[in-house]
Order: C-alpha cells, then structure tokens, then sequence
C-alpha cells in the first residue's frame, strides 16, 4: 500500500547559482529528492516521467508516476536531458512564468518556466499537494495571479 504520491527527484545543475535557484528552499521536503549534476548514481527511474519543454502534455494519467525535474539553466539543458532521454517526457503549456529571465545567449524558450514553476504546476496537474511549494518563491503572487490562482 502507497504511504503516498511517488517521489519527486530534482537533478539540480552543479553550476547553477545558489542564490538564483528556486529550488532549494525546498530541500528537506519528505517528497521530494534533490541530487546534483552531473549524477554519480542514476536512481531507477523506471516509473518516472520528466518534465521537458516537449513531449505529450503532463496530464492526470502519468498521477503514478514519479517526476523527474532537471534544474538548470537552459544553456545546460541539453547536456542534462541527454543524461536522461530514457525517462519519458511530459510538458507543460499554456502557463506563464513570473521569474525575470534575461538570458544572455538567448537560450530560454518562449513558454519557460522557473524550475518551482513547473514543479508547482505538475503537482496541481497530478493531484498533489502543493503546500508549502512558493513559501519561499519571491515572485509567488505575480506568478499564481497570471496563471489565474490568485
């Protein structure tokens, strides 16, 4: 018997800037698992899906599964997801992202999303509890106000 949804892992870029991250005030969380990048030890994530800026929409079908996030700026994604391509992948469209983004090698997709953004999102998607998720997310009320959650 399930003691609850499936873990979520968050494979966090060394590289990434501490102070910039989303997602580490989420550290500690029962739910979730944050490792860094690159990956000494892949976990199995043979029921997982990933969340990806392609890929079949994240619906309340994949609500088993586990969730794989890559948290990184876009000008590693590549090398993160190619780490990861067995996993498959869901998306997210139709929202929009509070976080001020200005990336200097022109790399972030139009539909972009920070990282707790997209986690946030699929946790809603999948029936998951949110709480707690924003606490810590400074742009929290400009991002739920234009999704429409305010």
């Amino acid at each position: 018997m399930s003691e609850g949804p499936p873990a979520t892992i968050i494979v966090r870029h060394s590289k990434e800037n501490p102070r910039k991250c989303s997602i580490l005030p989420l550290r500690g969380r029962p739910d979730i698992v944050i490792v860094n990048y690159p990956v000494k030890q892949i976990p199995d994530l043979t029921s997982f899906v990933r969340l990806a800026p392609d890929g079949p929409e994240l619906s309340s079908a994949d609500a088993d599964r586990g969730l794989l996030v890559l948290d990184g700026s876009w000008r590693w994604a590549g090398v993160m997801t190619r780490a990861f391509q067995d996993v498959p992948a869901r998306s997210l469209h139709g929202y929009q992202t509070a976080y001020p983004r200005v990336s200097k090698q022109g790399t972030d997709p139009g539909h972009g999303l920070a990282s707790v953004e997209a986690l946030y999102i699929a946790y809603r998607v999948l029936g998951r509890p949110t709480e707690g998720l924003l606490d810590h997310y400074h742009w929290r009320e400009e991002f739920l106000r234009m999704n429409g959650w305010a």
